[in-house]
């Protein structure tokens, strides 16, 4: 049985925890931690991974590298790591994952890490489980997915901001050179 830690809007956890498939029991202003890890190589290709066929949602479509709940316990970096470990065998540090983004839902915390790493996705031990293979993909391929319909419905604007801030500090694209 997975537990899954519950978190007040301040995301401090309440003490409470909740049994993994029973999510309709997050109330009103409590949320539960979800983190997703974008891995991308040096061509600036992001892995993607094809969601197992009898997965309860999503079945088969393409989705991010890795993405999955946060366990009772877990920070969002321990999460992020057991995560990639756990799906497609790739074993991070956790200074080698970089937050970029947190998306705020009716009852979840979306954490989303960038990850530079040249891997061979051939050597990758997948999580039966879970993953029924992986491949390397551009932006412009990730949203003709999505058009597609083979590929989770994210917005595609989601996919342009991830693969932009992947190389990005901050929000702002020059610095003011304005003297005080």
């Amino acid at each position: 049985m997975e537990l899954w830690d519950v978190y007040d809007e301040n995301r401090i956890k309440t003490g409470r925890t909740l049994e993994r498939g029973k999510p309709e029991e997050v109330q009103k202003g409590e949320y539960r931690m979800v983190v997703h890890v974008c891995i991308f190589n040096s061509k600036g290709e992001m892995l993607i991974q094809q969601r197992q066929p009898f997965k309860r949602s999503w079945s088969g479509k393409w989705d991010l590298t890795v993405g999955g709940s946060a366990v009772s316990g877990d920070t969002s970096v321990s999460a992020a790591v057991r995560e990639t470990s756990e799906e497609v065998g790739i074993q991070l540090a956790p200074d080698e994952l970089r937050r970029v983004l947190t998306i705020q839902t009716e009852r979840v915390f979306d954490d989303i890490y960038v990850v530079q790493k040249d891997v061979d996705e051939t050597a990758l031990k997948l999580q039966y489980e879970e993953v029924a293979q992986v491949k390397w993909a551009s932006a412009d391929e990730i949203k003709a997915m999505i058009r597609e319909k083979v590929f989770i419905p994210y917005h595609e604007s989601l996919i342009d901001l991830i693969f932009f801030i992947r190389n990005h500090d901050g929000t702002r694209t020059e610095q003011d050179k304005t003297e005080i």
